[in-house]
């Protein structure tokens, strides 16, 4: 078995490797549950290259992705569920559908009227999907009418927080100046404060829960991404603590030998050198 630039090898080896008695044991004792954190993992591995802007470690993530997409489709033909050869027909399908402005007639359309276009075309695939199940034999697919409905539970907290405040925003469930989320913010720190003096973990819990939530919206209202916010807080976090440890090292000395005022000592100078630098 050679690698090649064609999709068709790929499939192939993921064959093999499914193949009982010939194949791998531990790719042969995989389902589609096992494999899930693999995918989400992966799909996060990819936005790492890119924000890294590393273009060869993101043709490999790439690749480790597009493999989950394949092992998926290899056990769902195995079960005779379906195959990739669907999955891509589905997805192109689905383009070529809610795109009509650039493959159909539907032409010379503004922002706002793709907007529109776009939900009546949802709206019909949700009808064709039920009437697909129906067809097949398939128990209906409990239908739950909520604006939140559609939110995905597997979204990183964060992401799913700002989503969910999005669609109760659609109905006017909203504040109408970051300002006041800010003061709400502030009265839940309060919450976490009387929390912490009472003692009740699970009620500390919750608090901080509900901070997180409120930070969420804020960063909504001023159109930032949460995570991304959290990632950059994380990104300097960890180039600060890294100047930390070479100064230490400097010395001959590591993080473990200092104490703590003298970690923040050099937690302040690592600061200042990167004001001073940027």
């Amino acid at each position: 078995m050679k690698p090649s630039r064609d999709i068709a090898r790929l499939i192939e080896i993921m064959a093999a490797l499914r193949t009982p008695g010939t194949g791998c044991p531990w790719d042969l004792e995989q389902d589609f549950s096992s494999i899930a954190p693999y995918t989400i993992e992966e799909a996060y591995e990819v936005a790492d290259a890119i924000q890294r802007g590393d273009k060869l470690d993101l043709k490999d993530e790439l690749g480790d992705l597009l493999l989950q997409v394949v092992f998926h489709s290899r056990m769902a033909e195995e079960e005779g569920s379906f195959a990739f050869p669907d999955v891509v027909e589905a997805i192109t399908s689905k383009l070529i559908r809610r795109h009509p402005h650039v493959f159909g007639d539907a032409r010379d359309l503004s922002p706002a009227e793709v907007k529109l276009l776009w939900h009546r075309i949802k709206a019909e695939e949700k009808a064709a999907k039920a009437a697909a199940r129906e067809a097949a034999g398939l128990s209906p697919q409990e239908e739950d009418k909520s604006i939140l409905a559609g939110v995905p539970h597997t979204l990183p907290a964060l992401s799913r927080a700002w989503k969910l405040q999005a669609r109760a925003s659609t109905v006017g469930f909203d504040w109408n100046d970051a300002r006041l989320v800010l003061d709400k913010i502030r009265e839940e720190t309060l919450e976490i404060d009387e929390a912490l003096a009472g003692g009740d973990k699970a009620a500390i819990q919750e608090e901080i829960g509900d901070l997180l939530f409120v930070i969420a919206n804020l960063a909504r209202h001023v159109d930032a991404d949460p995570e991304g916010c959290l990632n950059a807080a994380n990104a300097k976090f960890e180039r600060r603590f890294k100047g930390i440890e070479e100064a230490l090292e400097a010395e001959g000395r590591n993080a473990k030998d200092a104490t703590l005022e003298e970690l923040e000592a050099l937690w302040q100078a690592v600061k200042r050198a990167e004001s001073a630098g940027g």
